[in-house]
């Protein structure tokens, strides 16, 4: 049962890519907005280096991948990275869900999301769960955590490109188990739509200037 004091509110899209570049390529074509210039840094605690796109006030997507420049972490990178194969295509692997009190939210999840991992990027700081092997949980239908200690948050400081989440389709052959599991962190959002799959599948439905859009996963 959702605890009351849980305020927890979808964050942001997680498109991982053997390069940032063909990430970004890969969000260009699928929505028909350019990600250029690019908006974003490393993360030198975990070797990566990202790209951001605004979905509109409080949410938007991050295209992830290895920085080809930047050092080997000393544990496996967050977001399934370092399974990644060189010549995968990107991808919607996952989304982030933004709460106001990480700790009580990981100790409600019926369903095991990471320990809690203060990161920073330049001036923003924030705590984000992380798993110990890297892997996303659920095959990444079951959200990170992330609680921000700074300010702007990210969507402020970008380009507004007319681009909105419309629908986050998580598809899992045991939604009740994965609805449930939402519920105990505080996520109660009309845009998730939960559905029963023979397979796990995650897709967004984006509006764009040009129409509705979807991301695969």
């Amino acid at each position: 049962m959702m605890q009351a004091s849980l305020h927890t509110a979808p964050d942001h899209l997680v498109i991982t890519a053997p390069t940032l570049e063909s990430g970004m390529a890969w969000v260009q074509q699928q929505l028909g907005v350019s990600m250029a210039p690019r908006i974003g840094g490393q993360h030198a605690r975990l070797g990566t280096h990202n790209a951001l796109l605004s979905l509109g006030a409080g949410f938007y997507l991050e295209v992830i991948a290895m920085d080809p420049d930047g050092a080997t972490p000393a544990r496996p990178r967050w977001f399934g990275l370092d399974e990644l194969p060189a010549d995968a295509p990107p991808r919607l692997a996952h989304w982030v869900a933004r709460t106001d009190d990480i700790e009580a939210a990981v100790a409600a999840s019926p369903i095991a999301i990471g320990e809690i991992t203060p990161m920073s990027r330049g001036a923003l700081a924030w705590l984000i769960t992380i798993t110990a092997d890297g892997r996303l949980s659920r095959a990444g239908l079951m959200p990170s955590l992330i609680q921000w200690h700074s300010q702007p948050h990210p969507p402020s400081v970008l380009s507004d490109l007319g681009c909105r989440l419309q629908r986050l389709v998580l598809s899992h052959p045991a939604p009740a188990e994965l609805g449930a599991a939402l519920a105990a962190v505080g996520i109660d959002d009309a845009r998730i739509v939960l559905r029963e799959g023979r397979q796990t599948t995650i897709e967004a439905v984006i509006s764009t200037p040009q129409g509705e859009r979807v991301l695969p996963g």
